[in-house]
């Protein structure tokens, strides 16, 4: 009899523990497809950044030929932001996408007769629809981030994630606190 109970007690224990683990695999999974999803917004916020630049920088050229070195820079710095992968090398070259773009906008800013173009007033206004959109998605990501790690770090999570080989995320962190602000454009 006392073996019989034994048994009972610890098949039992051995289905609490498979319920456990199961359960905190579909949280990792869940959280996991989160951030894909979140991610996949923030993919749809660049691109539609990455297609906005090259109007832009037309609309600006026209009116500045003499600031050939800022376009090219912005050309690159674009070029270098669709191409990167992973979220370190896409954050760094975002970063300095930004930049550059807040160069530009300081160059239109010098010129009251691109200020007043229609066209540049529509991109403009675009553009920075564009950066608080894409602020929004980066929120949303560092969001789903801090969820997918806390599950990851945490106890008894962590015990799945690593028998699972789920490991952290970098967040999607601007690198310094200027370029934290969207562009501002002055019309």
């Amino acid at each position: 009899m006392t073996t019989g109970l034994l048994s009972g007690v610890f098949a039992g224990i051995i289905f609490l523990l498979g319920t456990g683990v199961v359960w905190f695999y579909n949280r990792l999974v869940s959280a996991r497809n989160r951030l894909r999803e979140a991610w996949s917004g923030m993919e749809v916020q660049l691109k539609r950044r990455h297609d906005l630049i090259p109007n832009l920088v037309a609309c600006v050229k026209g009116y500045r030929d003499h600031e050939q070195n800022l376009f090219t820079a912005v050309a690159q710095s674009r070029s270098q932001a669709q191409t990167s992968a992973g979220v370190p090398g896409i954050r760094t070259a975002e970063n300095l996408l930004t930049q550059n773009l807040r160069s530009l906008m300081a160059v239109a800013e010098a010129w009251p007769d691109l200020k007043a173009d229609a066209n540049f007033r529509q991109l403009s206004a675009t553009l920075i629809a564009v950066e608080n959109d894409l602020q929004s998605a980066r929120r949303y990501y560092n969001g789903s981030v801090r969820d997918f790690n806390n599950l990851v770090q945490t106890f008894p999570g962590l015990l799945v994630a690593r028998g699972f080989r789920f490991q952290p995320v970098d967040y999607f962190e601007i690198e310094t606190a200027t370029e934290r602000a969207a562009p501002a454009v002055t019309l």
